[in-house]
C-alpha cells in the first residue's frame, strides 16, 4: 500500500505548477496539515498562502498532507506530497480547520499513522501539533487535549515570533517549548490554561498578498488563480462566524490585487475574486476594469443582492461564468430581518432578472432552515419566494438548504439548534414543494449537521471521546458518545445568559 501512496502523490506532483521541494538539510521540517482530501484542501487559501510564507523562509522546509489523493476517499497513512514521507518524519505539524467536521478526519489520521491523538500521550519523539483556522479559532476546547497549540485568529503578523521560537526549542523539552509559545500573542497553549486570549488580525492586507500559489485542476477551481481581494463584513448577520473572526473588515488596493493578477496570469487566464461578498468591495468598478484591461476573465466565489454591480454581473457575463450564486437565507423577509440578513423581497427578485438578463444557465440561491424566531410559514415563503423567482429567471434554478447550526461567538451562540426530526420533516417537505415546481434542491445531512454543532459548541469532554474515533464514520461517532455518556441534547440546547461558555476566554474584538 505504501508503494501505491508513493506513486499516487508522484503522480500529483507531476501535475502541479509551483510546488516546492526543498532539500532538508539543516532547516526545520513542517508538515502542513489539512485534514480533508487534496481535491478540497487545493482550493483552501490557508494552505496556498500558509505553504507560501513557510517555504519563503530559508531556514524551513514545509510539505504538503492531506488525508488522501482521491476526490472522496482517505489513504489509511498518508504521506507528504513534495518528498513522500511519513507524517511522523517532521517537527511540527501545522493543522489548518476550516470545517469543525474535518476534526473527525484528523483523529483518524493521527490514529493511521501511530500518533497518538492525545497530547499528554506525547513526547519530543513525535511532532509538535500546532492548529489554526476558522473553526479552532473560534473555539479550540474540543481540541484542546489533542493540539499542542492554537494560533488564535490570523497568522500573517505573529508568524515570524512563531517560527523563531519553534527553531529555538524544538529540540529541548516540549514543556519549555509550550511555555515560550505561551508568550506569543494569539497562541493559546490549553496545558498553560491562560486567563485569556486576544484573536489576531492583520492591519494592512496589501502587506500580505493572499492568493493561489501551486496551481492543480484536480481541484473544485483547478481552472482559476484565487485572490482574496477583502476580509471581513461588517454587515453584521447574526449566525455568521466570519463577520465575527475576520472584524474589523479590511479591503486590498486595486493596484495590490491587479498585481497579484498578473502574476497568476502565467499561469491561469480567470481570476477568482475571493472575499465574504464580492459584490461589496467598495472598488469593484476599477477592479473589474483593470483585470479586464489585462485580458483575464471572472469568477467570484459570492454575491449578495444589495449592491449587484451591472459591471461585475457584465464581466462575469462575459467571461463564461454559467453559475449566479445568491443566498437569501431566509424564505420571508420578517426573518431576513430578524437574523440581520437585511436584504429585500424586491432585491432578490431584481437580481433574478438581472441574471436573466445577462443570460447565466443557473441561478443557485441557499436557504437556512431551523433559523431563530423560524416559523411553518417562513418555510412555506421558501416555496413562494423561489417559485416567483422562477418566473423571472427562465434558466434553471437550484436551491441549497442547510440546517442552522449556531456557532461561537456570534449573536446566536446561545441559541439551541433546532430538534433534528424537526429539520427532517421541514427538509422533507421542501423536496416536495419544490420537486412540483420543477425546481431541484439539495441539503446538507441533519444528522452531520448535529455533529457539527457539537463541535462548533463542544468542550474538553467532546475532545476525549473524539480522541478515541479510529473512523470518521456517523455511526461510530454516536456509539463513541455514547460510550462517554455524552448526549446531542447536552450540546445543542440553549445555553442560558449567565452560563460560562467554554470558549469565553477567547476575546474577537479588535
Amino acid at each position: 500500500m505504501k508503494w501505491a501512496t508513493i506513486a499516487a502523490t508522484k503522480r500529483i506532483l507531476a501535475r502541479e505548477q509551483g510546488a516546492v521541494i526543498k532539500d532538508w538539510g539543516g532547516k526545520l521540517p513542517i508538515a502542513l496539515l489539512y485534514p480533508n482530501t487534496y481535491y478540497v484542501g487545493m482550493s483552501s487559501l490557508a494552505v496556498q498562502t500558509l505553504y507560501h510564507l513557510l517555504n519563503a523562509q530559508p531556514d524551513i522546509v514545509c510539505e504538503r498532507v492531506f488525508c488522501g489523493y482521491r476526490r472522496v476517499q482517505c489513504a489509511p497513512a498518508p504521506l507528504s506530497l513534495e518528498t513522500q514521507r511519513p507524517l511522523t518524519d517532521f517537527a511540527v505539524c501545522a493543522v489548518t480547520f476550516s470545517f469543525e467536521l474535518d476534526y473527525l478526519n484528523f483523529v483518524a489520521l493521527l490514529h493511521s499513522v501511530g500518533i497518538p491523538p492525545l497530547a499528554a500521550e506525547r513526547d519530543e519523539s513525535l511532532p509538535l501539533l500546532l492548529a489554526g483556522g476558522p473553526a479552532v479559532s473560534a473555539n479550540p476546547e474540543p481540541l484542546a487535549e489533542l493540539c499542542d497549540a492554537f494560533v488564535i485568529g490570523e497568522v500573517e503578523e505573529i508568524l515570524p515570533r512563531l517560527l523563531d521560537t519553534l527553531q529555538a526549542g524544538i529540540a529541548g523539552e516540549r514543556s519549555a517549548l509550550l511555555h515560550e509559545l505561551g508568550y506569543i500573542p494569539g497562541v493559546y497553549v490549553p496545558a498553560s490554561m491562560p486567563s485569556n486570549i486576544q484573536r489576531q488580525w492583520v492591519r494592512n492586507l496589501d502587506l500580505y498578498p493572499t492568493h493561489t500559489h501551486v496551481f492543480t485542476h484536480a481541484t473544485e477551481f483547478g481552472d482559476m488563480h484565487l485572490i482574496e481581494i477583502a476580509r471581513g463584513c461588517g454587515r453584521g448577520c447574526r449566525f455568521c462566524l466570519a463577520g465575527c473572526l475576520y472584524r474589523p473588515p479590511r479591503e486590498r488596493s486595486v493596484a495590490n490585487l491587479l498585481e497579484q493578477a498578473r502574476w497568476g496570469q502565467r499561469f491561469r487566464s480567470k481570476v477568482g475574486l475571493v472575499s465574504a461578498a464580492v459584490s461589496d468591495y467598495s472598488h469593484i468598478e476599477d477592479l473589474v476594469a483593470g483585470l479586464q484591461d489585462i485580458g483575464m476573465h471572472l469568477s467570484v466565489s459570492s454575491l449578495r443582492v444589495d449592491p449587484l454591480p451591472e459591471v461585475l454581473l457584465a464581466a462575469l457575463a462575459a467571461s463564461g461564468s454559467r453559475t449566479l450564486t445568491v443566498a437569501p437565507e431566509a424564505g420571508s423577509e420578517r426573518l431576513r430581518m430578524a437574523i440581520h440578513k437585511n436584504i429585500h423581497h424586491a432585491d432578490i427578485l431584481h437580481a433574478a432578472a438581472r441574471a436573466a438578463q445577462y443570460g447565466f444557465p443557473e441561478l443557485k440561491l441557499y436557504f437556512m432552515i431551523g433559523l431563530p424566531g423560524e416559523e411553518d410559514k417562513d418555510i412555506q415563503a421558501i416555496v413562494l419566494l423561489v417559485e416567483e423567482i422562477s418566473r423571472v429567471f427562465r434558466g434553471r434554478v437550484l436551491v441549497s438548504i442547510a440546517p442552522f447550526v449556531p456557532k461561537a461567538h456570534t449573536p446566536f451562540e446561545r441559541q439551541a439548534m433546532a430538534p433534528a426530526p424537526m429539520l427532517r420533516d421541514r427538509l422533507r417537505w421542501l423536496q416536495r414543494a419544490l420537486q412540483a415546481i420543477n425546481v431541484r434542491m439539495t441539503s446538507e445531512s441533519v444528522d452531520w449537521a448535529v455533529v457539527q454543532a457539537i463541535l462548533a459548541r463542544g468542550d474538553r469532554q467532546v475532545g476525549l471521546a473524539l480522541a478515541t474515533l479510529q473512523e470518521p464514520s456517523l455511526s461510530n461517532w454516536k456509539k463513541t458518545l455514547h460510550a462517554y455518556n455524552l448526549s446531542n441534547e447536552h450540546y445543542t440546547r440553549a445555553r442560558q445568559p449567565d452560563e460560562r461558555l467554554p470558549w469565553s476566554f477567547i476575546h474577537m474584538k479588535p
